[in-house]
């Protein structure tokens, strides 16, 4: 395969890189913007599927992310590989803020005004013994609430500049093609003539 690793990556560089990039989330953020850009499909549904993708990312279900952005992409007409690449949205610098947002919002709209936190919640207890049932009411139902305003807001943010980016990238891809084409085009009237008067 081209461009293998002459070393194959063990276990622990694997886990690394699923957390921390080789090189930064800058660079990482790059690839995924010009991987989004350059996908042959409309600038709807190549918006639509990062859209779908960064609401997916709001949502409290993580190991699904990639299955709720497909199914979103799916029903609005979005482009399956845009909404995978739109997932990347939610990372691990990127999760503590989501979750606490959802959070805080859902109570605020469950409970309204007067927020009453409760209990504390036994986090690592409850995962320990697979309390998933005891964690519906204090945190998941919550979040899943307060990831509807969040995911939609955000998600209409980055359709929007998503479209016009595509548009912009494919006008000035469009007009290097046309530049390009008009240079070997005058190049070669240049040596046709040369050759005629020679």
């Amino acid at each position: 395969m081209l461009f293998r690793r002459r070393k194959p990556a063990d276990l622990w560089e694997r886990a690394r890189t699923m957390v921390w990039p080789r090189r930064s989330f800058w660079r990482s953020a790059q690839y995924f913007v010009k991987r989004a850009l350059r996908l042959t499909a409309t600038p709807h549904a190549i918006a639509a599927g990062v859209a779908a993708g960064v609401f997916a990312s709001f949502t409290p279900f993580m190991g699904f992310h990639f299955f709720i952005a497909a199914g979103l992409a799916w029903c609005i007409g979005g482009n399956l590989v845009a909404s995978a690449l739109g997932t990347a949205v939610g990372n691990p610098l990127t999760f503590p803020f989501i979750w606490g947002a959802t959070l805080e919002i859902g109570r605020l709209i469950l409970q309204g005004r007067e927020l009453s936190h409760g209990p504390p919640i036994h986090l690592g207890k409850m995962l320990r013994h697979l309390e998933f049932s005891q964690l519906w009411e204090p945190l998941i139902k919550p979040m899943s609430v307060g990831a509807l305003p969040l995911g939609i807001s955000f998600a209409l943010v980055f359709y929007f500049v998503t479209r016009w980016a595509t548009f912009t990238f494919r006008e000035q891809r469009r007009k290097r093609l046309a530049e390009r084409a008009r240079r070997k085009a005058g190049r070669q009237a240049f040596d046709a003539r040369t050759v005629t008067t020679s």
